[in-house]
Order: structure tokens, then sequence, then C-alpha cells
């Protein structure tokens, strides 16, 4: 049997990242047996309807028994009461990760309730849509996509590299860096550009009720874009934010300072400062574009009537 292979995988929530796990994990045939849970009733039953792991608990503890992979795909302001529920019943060299966009929160919150024997190895597939639940996962959600792990010292060897290959697996690129320097990065890719979304798209929704509607009427791409990522589940990013508060506060204190900068350049006809800060970001665009994280199509390959 591959290295890769795990003979029974929990999957603790089953959202958009849970759901398209059990798709990847059947289709590449990494598992003999997923196991999975989630809070909600109705979650629970639309996921044994559509048959997207082989058991469906409706307790944390029974899912992750025996389970050599448990992987927590909760909204990260859980995984603190997951952990307690479901350590005791850990199996002895069991792997514990997780998919959540922060890492130190999830190190304080989650390694307290695990036991010497388990393997934790904090991770975050960085992938995503805009979609959610149980329905909305895709096995090709992470081809291409980077899977960030961040083992904390002393962790075995062995069991990070056969996670990693389970990511790999999967179809994603993998990189390891430190919880703390995890979560600046992001606050500067993910949870700033997330941030800015809500708040101008609710900008936006106050003017609406003064303009007859025509904000909506006559969005242009950019504003569409924007409520694309305002779209995302509202409890994943509270808890982000709640929990990356450090990092989130000084990249938008950076973000402050830099469109002060930009405000001035237009009151005062700065044309040169526009220029050439329009021109590094579009730079920024084009070396995306050359790592293979997006596309060069024509409103970034959507398609026709696809939201």
């Amino acid at each position: 049997m591959s290295s890769v292979h795990y003979q029974r995988v929990a999957l603790i929530g089953l959202g958009l990242i849970g759901s398209s796990l059990a798709h990847v994990i059947r289709r590449e045939r990494l598992s003999d047996v997923i196991t999975g849970y989630a809070k909600s009733a109705e979650t629970r039953a639309t996921a044994k309807r559509i048959g997207l792991a082989d058991e469906i608990h409706d307790s944390a503890a029974a899912a992750v028994r025996d389970a050599d992979l448990v992987i927590l795909c909760t909204p990260v302001g859980a995984y603190g009461k997951v952990a307690e529920e479901t350590g005791p019943h850990l199996k002895r060299g069991a792997t514990v990760s997780d998919v959540g966009s922060v890492k130190g929160a999830v190190v304080r919150d989650v390694a307290p309730h695990l036991g010497k024997d388990v393997h934790f190895i904090p991770g975050h597939p960085v992938a995503g849509t805009e979609q959610s639940g149980p329905e909305s996962g895709f096995a090709e959600l992470f081809t291409n996509r980077w899977c960030i792990l961040t083992p904390l010292p002393g962790a075995d060897a062995a069991a990070v590299a056969r996670l990693e290959k389970f990511w790999r697996a999967c179809g994603s690129n993998v990189e390891t860096m430190s919880p703390s320097h995890h979560d600046m990065v992001l606050a500067i890719t993910s949870h700033l550009p997330h941030l800015i979304a809500y708040n101008i798209v609710a900008t936006a929704a106050d003017i609406e009720d003064v303009t007859n509607s025509e904000v909506i009427k006559f969005s242009a791409g950019g504003f569409r874009d924007f409520t694309r990522i305002a779209a995302s589940d509202p409890t994943m990013w509270r808890d982000v934010f709640l929990n990356n508060k450090e990092a989130v506060l000084e990249t938008l204190g950076r973000f402050s300072e830099d469109l002060s900068v930009l405000q001035r350049a237009i009151r005062w006809g700065d044309g040169d400062t526009l220029f050439n800060l329009f021109s590094r970001a579009r730079e920024v665009r084009r070396g995306i574009i050359a790592a293979g994280q997006e596309t060069a199509a024509p409103d970034f390959g959507r398609q026709p009537g696809k939201k």
C-alpha cells in the first residue's frame, strides 16, 4: 500500500472544503473509509443523501474513532471545542490536521487537547469559492493550488512527509512554514482583501438606498468581483478575523497609510504617483497569471451566466 494512503480518514465539517476532500479522496483512492461529521442535522442528512462519505456520524467523537487521519474542516472558532471532544477518542499514532486559514490560533486552541501519541500538523489548502455546504464541493478544487503545512517544532518527519504526499495526491502544491509566518502572509493575500470586499459591498448597499437602485443596476466588473468575494461564508470569515487580528490589524494599518498616499495624489493631481502605483499593481497581476494561479482569459475565464 502506498505511503500516501490512509486506511480511515475523518472529515470534521462537511462544507466546501470537507466535501471537496471527500470527493478527491474517493477519486484518488487515498483511503479505504471516509467518515464525516457536521454539527447541523440538515447538513448530515444532505451528506448522507448524496453519498458524500462512507459513514456520517452525529458526533465528532464517533467520527474520529479509529481514524488514521483527522482533518478539521469547521470554522476555526469551533476548533477548540471539537479538539476537546475528539481528543480522548483519537487513535494512537493518528495524524490530526485542519484546513483553517489562520494557524497561530489553531495551535493555541487544538494542541492542548491532543495526546503526545498523536501527530498534530496544522494545514491550510489555499483554495476555495464563495459557495458553501456539502453540495458545493468538487474534486478539482485543490488542483494546482497551494497547501501550506505548519508543523510544530519536533514534529514527526515521517508523518509530515506522509501528509505532504496526501495533499500532492489531492492535486496541491505544498509549502511548509511557521504558523506565525503563515498568518502574516495570509493576512495580506487573503484576509485583508476579504475585509475590503465586505466593506465596499456594505458601503455600496448604503449608497444604493439613495440612488434609486442604480448601484446594483450598473455594477461594473470590479464591483461584481468584490461581491463574489463578499458572498463567502460569514461564519468562517468572522472567525478568521477574530483569530488573526494582530496580523490583520498590522496589514490594515499599512493599507491605510498607502491609501492616504493615493488620496493625496488624487487631491493634488499627482498623476505620476497614480500611474506608477497602478503599473506596479498590474505587474503583480501578471505575476499571478504567470505562476498559474489565475488565467489571462477575458473576465478571468468565467463563463457567461456563471456566478
